[in-house]
């Protein structure tokens, strides 16, 4: 049997039974510590760390291993060894063992690093990003692609085993209204053209179904020019695309909810906090919430209050109710205790959020603020408002109030969330899922008046042709839902819209002449035309499951090559200039930029 030249074993793998055993390793240097003549080294793998003890025995080695550098490549041989008692180390899975060194070479050595590998301090972002080869080497990196590695393995054999035919769509394709700009890539071939990096394989999949393919899926690529969020990477990011034919919504709920809940226990090791899945249709999750993708760890729901003040002397909240706007309110438990600063906190985040104010009003008397506008309400109104709320003694409740009724739920939505967190309510070892259903088709422009789609041009209206033909477009529902979880949205998905005369109506309001509909889905048009099985799918991020059942807060942590939030690559510097000859070979000219040669 071939020997290794490099190791015998990893470093995560040795125990005790292996004590007496003469180990090769190879790896990184991770912490060295020089305790007066006996050094101390921890080298590092993809696999863990091993500790090596290098003492006089071999005091050739020892000198070399002192003035190692940290990163430093290094190939060790020596004996396993059990370590003496009460030196375990219950951090590390080989803790209880230690390889006594008799050589140790350099493969590569190290320069001087930009920033410590052997622990997080606070290292800026943009560093990090310029470096990601070295911070990729962080054991929470590691274990984050680890993570990616195991859903995505995961993804693919249950979806097999449900009967999807994994199918991959062209990445060059057409410009789509999918809801971000697309990235385009000129023909050299066919000057003044261009291909679309594709926003969603959305025209494939549905073209998939028509040609037969009865359960569809690929771990797909997507490609959208938009800025960066938290949840959001700029540029690519991969998720999990399918499509079923003969399909309602309910069909699709079916089949993802058994996986998102494996995923979620199985890969994840954490808690489902309701199954099935909770439903919300769109408005009353903002009206309950305050958000079209709620965090359902927690109560704290909110309240709409606005029949209670109908006859208030409080003039702002009888002037609401009267003029057709509203008065939303949320019990916050325990905060009667919080400090007059952290109440101001709150008030001054409502303001900065767009409301008037925050009338805040305590159950406890001996509050630190008193009662706060407590004294402007009748007993019946703080009675009813007790009920409605389910305020008890120590609480407090926010009010709120706008002309606009779910600005005022928007606005607490994000106060309720705030409050979660200085409660500790929001358990990152509990996942709650859950459906937002009928979002609407359309959305008015609020300066022009124009009508454009909300989100998926390509969703089938609830009531098909006829509400198209007859509703007011801004009251038309999309037989549309979202995946959502612990606050974050996973996909969007849909029933899709398979009738040619649906489509061209739905387009026509939207603002697209028939002729451009042609001209731009004349290829889906043509299909539908020759038998389209009713059809549905969903496209839940990759990275944003990831960004879950690994804990992370910002999805930049989860991808090993991310783009910065101006969507830089700081490690190759993308994107860049190329030359005037290449250029000119596409037949583009740049308008206001020097030459690149």
């Amino acid at each position: 049997m071939r020997t290794n030249a490099y190791r015998t074993h990893t470093c995560g793998e040795l125990r005790n039974e292996h004590a007496g055993v003469s180990a090769r390793l190879s790896g990184w240097v991770h912490t060295v510590r020089d305790h007066r003549g006996v050094v101390f080294l921890s080298l590092r793998d993809h696999y863990g760390q091993t500790q090596v003890v290098f003492d006089d025995t071999h005091q050739e080695a020892r000198d070399v291993a002192r003035h190692l550098h940290h990163e430093t490549v290094v190939r060790i041989e020596g004996e396993v060894r059990v370590r003496p008692e009460g030196t375990d180390n219950p951090a590390l899975e080989t803790g209880t063992i230690e390889v006594h060194a008799r050589s140790v070479a350099v493969l590569s050595a190290a320069e001087p690093l930009p920033f410590q590998i052997a622990r997080d301090d606070g290292v800026h972002e943009d560093l990090r990003l310029t470096y990601r080869f070295l911070d990729l080497r962080r054991e929470r990196m590691q274990r984050n692609l680890r993570i990616r590695a195991q859903v995505v393995s995961f993804i693919r054999k249950f979806m097999e085993s449900a009967g999807f035919l994994e199918v991959h769509t062209p990445i060059l394709a057409n410009s789509s209204p999918e809801g971000a700009r697309d990235y385009l890539v000129p023909s050299r071939l066919h000057p003044g053209t261009f291909y679309a990096l594709p926003q969603a394989p959305q025209q494939f999949k549905q073209l998939l179904m028509v040609s037969g393919v009865d359960r569809y899926y690929q771990i797909a690529p997507c490609f959208r020019d938009e800025d960066a969020r938290a949840d959001r990477s700029p540029g690519e990011f991969y998720q999990l695309d399918l499509e079923m034919a003969f399909a309602e919504q309910e069909d699709v709920f079916a089949a993802v909810e058994p996986l998102m809940i494996a995923l979620t226990e199985q890969v994840g090791g954490k808690q489902v906090k309701t199954m099935p899945f909770p439903r919300l249709t769109y408005r009353e999750s903002l009206e309950r919430f305050g958000s079209d993708k709620p965090d359902l760890r927690f109560g704290m729901e909110i309240a709409d209050v606005t029949g209670l003040f109908a006859t208030s002397e409080f003039a702002t909240f009888s002037r609401a109710a009267r003029d057709g706007g509203a008065v939303r309110a949320i019990a916050v438990p325990g905060a009667a205790a919080w400090t007059r600063s952290a109440m101001k906190k709150m008030e001054d985040r409502a303001k900065a959020l767009g409301a008037g104010g925050l009338v805040v009003i305590g159950f406890e008397e001996s509050s630190s603020y008193g009662l706060g506008y407590a004294k402007f309400f009748s007993a019946r109104e703080l009675d009813a408002l007790a009920e409605r709320t389910g305020a008890v003694t120590g609480d407090i409740v926010w009010l709120c109030a706008s002309a606009k009724p779910l600005d005022a739920s928007r606005v607490l939505g994000v106060l309720r969330v705030e409050a979660a967190d200085v409660l500790g309510l929001r358990d990152p070892n509990v996942l709650a899922w859950g459906w937002i259903t009928d979002f609407p088709m359309f959305e008015r422009d609020a300066v022009t008046g124009a009508i454009d789609f909300s989100h998926n041009p390509f969703s089938m209206p609830r009531g098909g042709l006829e509400a198209l033909n007859t509703m007011d477009p801004a009251e038309i529902s999309a037989n549309q839902y979202d995946i959502f979880c612990n606050g974050l949205e996973l996909s969007s998905g849909a029933v899709r819209n398979y009738d040619p005369e649906t489509m061209y109506r739905a387009f026509e309001i939207a603002g697209y002449e028939r002729s451009e509909v042609d001209a731009r889905f004349g290829h889906m048009i043509s299909a539908f035309r020759f038998g389209a099985p009713p059809h549905a799918g969903i496209a839940p991020g990759i990275e944003r499951i990831v960004m879950l059942l690994a804990g992370e807060p910002n999805l930049r942590e989860v991808v090993p090559f991310p783009k910065n939030q101006q969507c830089r690559d700081l490690m190759l510097g993308a994107p860049s200039a190329v030359p005037d000859g290449h250029l000119a070979e596409l037949q583009i000219a740049l308008m206001g930029v020097e030459s690149n040669e």
